[in-house]
């Protein structure tokens, strides 16, 4: 056995399951808008004995009291023991366990998963394209050149906001050279990948232009580019982006969309649980739930439902011309995957998962949308 396959084993072990062990490497399957991962199932005993998938469900049914149907197989292998069962079986934190009575339970919360991840994918990567475009626009309305140097010099200046000396100032122009390096390591990492757009300025050795680069940065990467910039290319985003002025005044709010919409684009982009936003590595600025509270007409808007990201996508598309067809679309698909996770899951789970206030700020979201 190599390291890798030891590691995974080792990783994977916890206090509950002391005797039994899941094992094997996974694979992906590619499909238009997810990447599904299918772990191929075989247990492990005490590190040592494996467990057919017959055996497997023997166990779901004996240790967890799953009913687990004889045609079922199948749907198991499908899902995977880990990335299916462990996956799914608690909301946020392994300690706010899913009371499961059954497999069918367990596999209509991963359809309804992987459907989420089908329909928000599709709009992220289009916010995301939007955005670096807008800023594009807004760094060349300021600087008037293209060229990287001219525009950290220019433009990637928002420590001069600060008092120099200080310590924010010193926080914001550490900020502002580690960015530095992460471009220059982006660029280094897609001229070993031999991208083409890179590759093209490296081999002609030409200065590479903002629009390249930006083609080479992560959504993060992209955001702390954002925030280190000036205030008028942030106020001129804002504009752009048709965002209201009062809610606005100093133009960071495209940076808090920015940083919201990164950790949901990274977790449907590697095909992470998405469900119960356990993918969130920061909490959601208060200045953005405020204002999409105020645009859209609803309170407490909570980001630990993932209804609400479908609020913030909705809000962002429409401010990006999207049409009232289009956005009420994509409302009404997230409705019908939450409604048929309703018809097969208990309404007590449903709203542990969905929140209590989904459907009325939803039908208030479709009232803003009708009204914008």
């Amino acid at each position: 056995m190599n390291q890798a396959n030891q590691f995974f084993i080792s990783y994977y072990q916890s206090k509950e399951f002391n005797v039994y062990r899941i094992f094997l490497p996974s694979f992906y399957i590619f499909n238009t808008f997810a990447i599904s991962s299918i772990m191929k199932q075989n247990l492990y005993l005490g590190g040592q004995n494996m467990l057919s998938i017959n055996q497997l469900i023997k166990y779901l049914r004996n240790h967890h009291h799953i009913t687990v149907k004889s045609n079922q197989a199948q749907s198991l292998r499908n899902i995977g023991y880990y990335h299916g069962y462990k996956g799914y079986r608690f909301i946020r934190t392994p300690n706010q366990r899913i009371p499961f009575s059954s497999l069918d339970e367990v596999i209509a919360l991963n359809k309804f998963d992987m459907q989420l991840k089908t329909t928000i994918y599709p709009k992220v990567m289009f916010i995301e394209n939007a955005l670096k475009s807008y800023v594009i626009e807004a760094i060349l309305h300021d600087c008037h050149s293209e060229n990287l140097d001219t525009i950290f010099n220019k433009s990637i200046t928002d420590y001069k906001s600060y008092t120099p000396g200080s310590r924010q100032y010193h926080k914001q122009y550490a900020k502002r050279m580690t960015l530095k390096g992460k471009i220059n390591n982006a660029l280094l990492r897609d001229y070993s990948n031999k991208k083409q757009t890179v590759n093209h300025f490296f081999n002609a050795d030409q200065p590479i232009p903002i629009w390249a680069i930006f083609e080479s940065l992560t959504l993060g990467e992209f955001g702390t580019f954002f925030a280190c910039s000036n205030s008028n290319v942030k106020l001129t985003t804002s504009s752009i982006l048709h965002l209201p002025s009062n809610l606005d005044t100093d133009g960071k709010i495209t940076e808090f969309i920015i940083y919201a919409i990164k950790d949901l684009r990274n977790a449907v982009a590697h095909n992470n649980t998405i469900f119960d936003t356990r993918f969130q590595t920061s909490t959601i600025n208060n200045r953005l739930v405020l204002l999409l509270e105020k645009e859209v007409g609803i309170t407490g808007l909570d980001f630990k439902y993932i209804y609400a990201y479908i609020v913030l996508i909705t809000y962002v598309l429409r401010k990006m011309g999207e049409t009232k067809t289009s956005c009420k679309h994509f409302i009404t698909e997230f409705i019908d995957c939450t409604d048929s996770l309703r018809k097969q899951i208990s309404p007590n789970i449903c709203n542990q998962i969905l929140g209590t206030q989904q459907r009325a700020h939803l039908r208030q979201l479709q009232n803003f949308i009708s009204q914008s």
